[in-house]
């Protein structure tokens, strides 16, 4: 729609950016709120957020590259742009994940508690980045004749101009903040630790693997142009958070981890 917000001689301040920017500074201060109520160090919490953004966001630049590998194979000046839109939201979390692990488990807290923390901070920051996602034209919908269908035409965009296409970023904005609000309803009816983890992770990938079917950016199939490779890690995924919610239901113990 949007991808440049305003330009002001060599500086030039993308939307995208501007989104993104908003949905870490929203999430980090959800975090911290979160963690003073939960009596947490909010230093510790914070250096904790600052290594898992750094992470996440290489590790969802990782993927987008990966997924368009022919574009930056001919730009590779370009992989660093990241401003201008292309994270992966997958990407991010394997290579958050383990080093939120790792870090965590050095500071002597418990995993799962961190994360239940941090789970409405992901989803309304995940929510506004897709807003930059929709400006800059990146992760983009597959063409139709729905009459809500947008047609991106600024020059600068990263979708495809002047055909109407399926606004895929509202679509998961919309689905974020959804998560968002169940997640902060849930918050009092917690039965064990790493419930609104668990919860977060199956909403996320329902809905994920759902808007990758009205997708029409590059994708990486595994299984016949069927079931693209997101699609297969939100299947792991949320089945990975069944099977951990059942086996923390079963143990009867709050913290399993």
């Amino acid at each position: 729609m949007h991808p440049v917000l305003f330009q002001i001689g060599p500086l030039t301040i993308y939307t995208y950016g501007l989104f993104v920017a908003s949905g870490l500074i929203l999430g980090i201060s959800l975090a911290l709120k979160e963690a003073k109520r939960e009596g947490y160090d909010s230093q510790v919490i914070l250096d904790l957020v600052f290594y898992l953004i750094l992470t996440g966001i290489i590790g969802s630049r990782v993927f987008f590259v990966a997924q368009n590998f022919s574009f930056y194979k001919a730009s590779p000046l370009s992989i660093f742009k990241i401003w201008e839109g292309g994270l992966v939201f997958h990407g991010g979390l394997v290579f958050a994940i383990p080093v939120g692990w790792i870090l965590v488990k050095r500071q002597k807290l418990l995993f799962w508690k961190i994360f239940d923390l941090l789970a409405p901070s992901l989803a309304i920051g995940q929510a506004l980045g897709r807003i930059g996602c929709f400006c800059a034209g990146c992760c983009y919908g597959a063409p139709t004749e729905l009459p809500w269908a947008v047609t991106f035409n600024h020059p600068q965009t990263l979708a495809p101009q002047g055909i109407p296409l399926h606004p895929t970023q509202l679509y998961a904005a919309a689905a974020n903040f959804l998560i968002f609000i169940i997640l902060m309803f849930s918050r009092q009816k917690i039965q064990f630790t790493g419930q609104l983890s668990c919860l977060y992770l199956c909403l996320h990938s329902v809905f994920r693997f759902i808007i990758e079917l009205f997708r029409g950016d590059p994708r990486v199939w595994i299984y016949n142009h069927t079931i693209s490779l997101t699609q297969g890690i939100s299947i792991l995924v949320f089945l990975a958070a069944i099977i951990i919610s059942v086996l923390k239901i079963k143990s009867k113990r709050k913290d399993l981890v």
